[in-house]
Parts: structure tokens; C-alpha cells; sequence
């Protein structure tokens, strides 16, 4: 006969995994009080909400504004006025003595009872919390219902030092609040490290996570909770807001609804179009306008983009020049249908031609070369930039990673937009995603997908005329840029040293034209953004 285990709970709490807009005090405020009247309603004592919640993550430089400061202490201090019959933990900066934290406040009654600084500052990456903040270094513990519950802040559960504090001044529960952006694989990183602190401390460990879209950075939520054993309790959703509701045991354990993790393509997908809405959103731009080509990668772009904003807000337009093949037009009409959107077509040819009169006594007695390929291009994004300044638009440019690593993008031409959703997603990875796509609907034809990839700027063009297969060029970018190895580690996996060496020169002499790109929507743990910091000027290459 089976044993049935009942649980006793001792109360209720929960976690507001919530989409705030930076600076908007007043806004994320009027979201906190919201989701605390939705918690109540659902009898839950407690509610969690991200790090620094009430300003949203991460500020930057308006850190370094007092004003800044003294803003958000008003916001907090009128958002406190309002909490009653729940207790609420928020996220925000705090100026103390002349230093600056990331904070984390109780609020109950009406008043801010308690303050919590974050000990560990992260300076890696994307993150650059030693430039703003001082690090806490006491622990913050407060008793609820008979429960001990203790504080950290993202990093700090990525060590030891904080949780063991937290447990120490005797508490039974950790509460973290976080701002952890997404990157593949970042979930299970997320476990492992509570795992660990599970198995230091003893206490079970509740996790709360932004969620949305901040310039290059997109948070995917997934925020959960674990038992003293390391078995996941409780999962939110991903990649949208959402109320997570927690029974907490007597003896401490948390348990709640638990959604299972997403396949990789689809948290890829999905962080692409989180990035989408909300940098359209949150900067009120109107829709999007994007150059169809017939290529995979504007394909791709389109499908996200409409996935992201709707037909309504996408426009798409096909600029042929004399070298663009038929099938490139067909396969654009095709899919424009497919989704629905508004669809321009604009020859370049009168331009072009137009250009090259001009230029003629200049260019005599000088071959053919990638000058007239360039100029086709930015052609093209003269026009689009046209459009935008007309109608408000904001203009995608639809260069994928491995494109940007070894500077197959024109500047001025196909580089010029506002966002570059492809920015951090390899060649390989955007035929995946393609297929992904068309397994949710087919949008994309198929010819796309399976054709091989040009620029169309020369007769018979592809690709591959001048660079090795994606799959070697992405495995190189890979392990050089994104896990930072040196070159002779890479040949010693097998890969040509005469290869990997043009790589990476092309890599280094295309500095200066990533500094000049579209801001990109990250999604590996180093994108082209404020991972990659390298110089402009150097002498320096890199032999070893």
C-alpha cells in the first residue's frame, strides 16, 4: 500500500517575476504595488520582486548621479506608503554615508523596515557593478510567520561567503533577488550554483529573475525555488511576466507549479523576440523596416520580427540590383505573403548606375572590385534610412555573428539600422533557428534554407568564394571569441593553422567596424557588445 506524505504549510509567498523599463520609477513602482495586490489576493505573506526592481537593470552611468539617487529613495519611500498586509522585497539602488549599493529593501506597513547590500559585484562580462557600487558585508535576516527568511542579491549566491552569513544569523530560507540576463545554457548554470549553496548552507533557496528586454541584454525569467535537497520545487515561465506562488512547509521547503525548461532553440528564439519588443516597445518607436534580400538572414530577421511586434508593425522592402536572381524576388513575395507584411520593391539599378557615372573619371583605368559591391549595398541603405526618417520606423539590420566577426558587412550599407537582431547569432545557428521557426509555422520558404548563401553583389556569388564553410568559421569565432582561446589551441583541435590565423586577422582588422554596428541582442556569454572590448589601434596580433 502506497505512503501518502502530507505536508503542512506554514504560509505563502511569491515571486514577481516582472518586465520593468529603466528609469521608469514611477511605472516599475506602480508594477510592484500591483503584483503585491495580486499576491495578497492569493493569501501569500511575502512577495519577492528582481534586482533593483524599482529602477530596473542595469542603470549604468545614471549611477553616477546623485540625483539619480535621491530619485529612487522618493520612489521607494512613496511605493512603502502604500504596502500593507503584505511584505514586500525591492530591488534599488541605495545612498548611504556618501556610498552608493545594490540594495534590497523590506517594505511592511508602510514603512522600509530593513536594508540589505549586496556583497559581491560582479566586473565581468556584461556587468560592471565596481563602478558604481560599494560591497555590503553584514547579513539580513528577518522572521515572517515563524519563518527566518535571509537575503542576496544575484552574485552573491555565486558564492560562498553571503549564503553561509545569511545562515549564520539563522536563517532558514534564502530569498535572492536577481537580474541575471540570458545567454545558452545559463538555466542550468543558475542550478548548479544554487546546488552548491544548498549543500554549504542547508537552506532551501527561492530565486526571483527579471524578465525583458534592456538594449543588448535580454532577462528570461525562469524563476524557481529549491529544497534543502537541490530538486527544483517550483518553475516559472520564461520570457514573460508572471506571479509564482510558493507554499512554504513547516519544515522550511518551498513547492509551487513547476514549467518545464524550454528545448535551446526555443529559449534562443524566444530571447530574440523578447529583445525585439521590448527595445521597439520601450523606445516607442513606431514599427520596423528591414531590406528583404531572398537570403536566410532577412528571412530570419522578418519571422522575428513579426513574431515579436506583429505584420502591422513590419514593413519589408526588396532593393534588386542587376546581379539579384529571380528566385530572391519570388522567395520575398513568397514570404511577405506568408506573414502578412506591407512589401516594397525599389530597383537599385537607376542609382547605381547613376553612382558610377558620377565616379567614372575617378575610377578609370582601376578594375572592377568590392568598391562597386559596397556601393550597391549602401545604396540600399540609404534608401532604408530614407524611410525611417519618413515614416519613424526603426531600421533591423540583418547581418548575422559570423558575418560581423570577419567583417563581411558593409559599413553605411547593410550595417546601417538601430538593431542588429542577429548581431550575436552565428550562420549555423541561423539556418537552426530557421527550421525552428518553420516547425511553429511554415513562414520561411524552403528554398532559403536550403540554397547556398550570397551576397548577390557579383555575378554567380557565394559565400563560400571567399570564406571557409560556416560550420569551420563558426567553430573558430567560438573558441576565440566566445571562449577565448589561443590560436594554437584551436589548430591543436583539428583545424588548419593557415585557416584559423586568417580568421582571426580578420577578426582583429574588423574592429572598426563593429564599433560603428547596431547595438545587438545578446545571446552567448560573449557577444559583440560590452563582452568584446578590444582595441581599435594595435600593433599586437596574436601568434600563439
Amino acid at each position: 500500500m502506497p505512503v501518502l506524505v502530507q505536508f503542512f504549510f506554514a504560509m505563502k509567498i511569491a515571486i514577481a517575476q516582472i518586465n520593468c523599463t529603466l528609469g521608469d520609477l514611477s511605472g516599475n513602482a506602480a508594477k510592484i504595488l500591483s503584483y503585491a495586490e495580486k499576491a495578497k489576493q492569493q493569501n501569500a505573506r511575502l512577495l519577492l520582486t528582481p534586482e533593483l526592481s524599482l529602477c530596473a537593470y542595469p542603470p549604468e552611468d545614471l549611477l553616477l548621479r546623485e540625483g539619480f539617487y535621491r530619485a529612487c529613495a522618493e520612489a521607494l519611500q512613496t511605493l512603502a506608503a502604500q504596502i500593507f498586509d503584505i511584505s514586500v522585497l525591492v530591488g534599488h539602488p541605495h545612498q548611504q554615508h556618501g556610498r552608493h549599493y545594490n540594495a534590497a529593501s523590506l517594505l511592511q506597513n508602510g514603512k522600509v523596515v530593513a536594508t540589505y547590500h549586496k556583497h559581491e559585484l560582479p566586473n565581468y562580462a556584461v556587468f560592471d557593478e565596481k563602478r558604481y557600487f560599494d560591497s555590503g558585508t553584514d547579513a539580513c535576516v528577518f522572521e515572517l510567520d515563524g519563518v527566518v527568511f535571509g537575503l542576496n542579491i544575484c552574485a552573491d549566491v555565486w558564492h560562498k561567503m553571503p549564503a553561509m552569513l545569511a545562515h549564520s544569523a539563522g536563517a532558514e530560507i534564502l530569498l535572492v533577488l536577481n537580474a541575471s540576463p540570458f545567454s545558452t545554457g545559463k538555466q542550468e548554470s543558475r542550478y548548479d550554483a544554487i546546488r552548491e549553496r544548498i549543500a554549504d548552507t542547508g537552506m532551501s533557496v527561492v530565486y526571483a529573475n527579471l524578465v525583458g528586454g534592456q538594449d543588448e541584454l535580454v532577462f528570461d525569467g525562469g524563476s524557481f525555488a529549491m529544497d534543502h535537497t537541490g530538486t527544483v520545487t517550483a518553475q516559472s515561465s520564461f520570457f514573460n511576466e508572471d506571479l509564482l506562488l510558493l507554499d512554504i512547509s513547516a519544515e522550511g521547503q518551498p513547492r509551487g507549479q513547476n514549467v518545464p525548461l524550454l528545448e535551446t532553440d526555443a529559449r534562443i528564439y524566444q530571447a530574440l523576440c523578447l529583445g525585439v519588443q521590448d527595445y521597439i516597445g520601450k523606445n516607442r518607436f513606431p514599427g520596423v523596416l528591414l531590406g528583404l534580400s531572398g537570403g536566410i538572414d532577412s528571412a530570419l530577421t522578418m519571422a522575428i520580427a513579426v513574431d515579436a511586434l506583429g505584420a502591422d508593425k513590419v514593413r519589408a522592402v526588396m532593393m534588386p540590383s542587376p546581379y539579384t536572381a529571380s528566385i530572391s524576388i519570388e522567395d520575398s513575395r513568397e514570404m511577405v505573403s506568408l506573414l502578412g507584411v506591407r512589401y516594397d520593391e525599389f530597383s537599385i539599378l537607376p542609382m547605381f548606375e547613376g553612382f558610377l557615372r558620377t565616379l567614372n573619371d575617378s575610377f578609370k583605368g582601376h578594375e572592377v572590385d568590392a568598391t562597386e559591391e559596397n556601393l550597391q549595398a549602401r545604396i540600399r541603405g540609404t534608401l532604408l534610412m530614407a524611410m525611417s526618417n519618413k515614416f519613424g520606423s526603426l531600421v533591423l539590420t540583418t547581418g548575422n555573428k559570423s558575418e560581423m566577426s570577419v567583417g563581411y558587412a558593409t559599413l553605411y550599407g547593410d550595417m546601417a539600422g538601430g538593431l542588429a537582431v542577429l548581431k550575436d547569432v552565428s550562420k549555423m545557428w541561423v539556418y537552426r533557428l530557421s527550421r525552428y521557426r518553420n516547425t511553429m509555422s511554415y513562414v520561411i520558404p524552403e528554398r532559403i534554407i536550403t540554397r547556398p548563401p550570397s551576397a548577390e553583389l557579383r555575378p554567380d556569388q557565394t559565400d563560400q568564394d571567399s570564406l571557409p564553410p560556416y560550420d569551420v568559421l563558426d567553430a573558430i569565432v567560438e573558441y576565440y571569441v566566445e571562449q577565448n582561446r589561443s590560436i594554437l589551441d584551436i589548430v591543436a583541435l583539428g583545424y588548419s593553422e593557415e585557416v584559423v590565423r586568417r580568421v582571426v586577422r580578420l577578426i582583429r582588422l574588423s574592429e572598426y567596424k563593429r564599433r560603428q554596428s547596431a547595438v545587438g541582442i545578446r545571446i552567448t556569454e560573449r557577444s559583440y557588445g560590452k563582452d568584446w572590448r578590444y582595441p581599435i589601434t594595435v600593433r599586437y596580433e596574436d601568434g600563439f
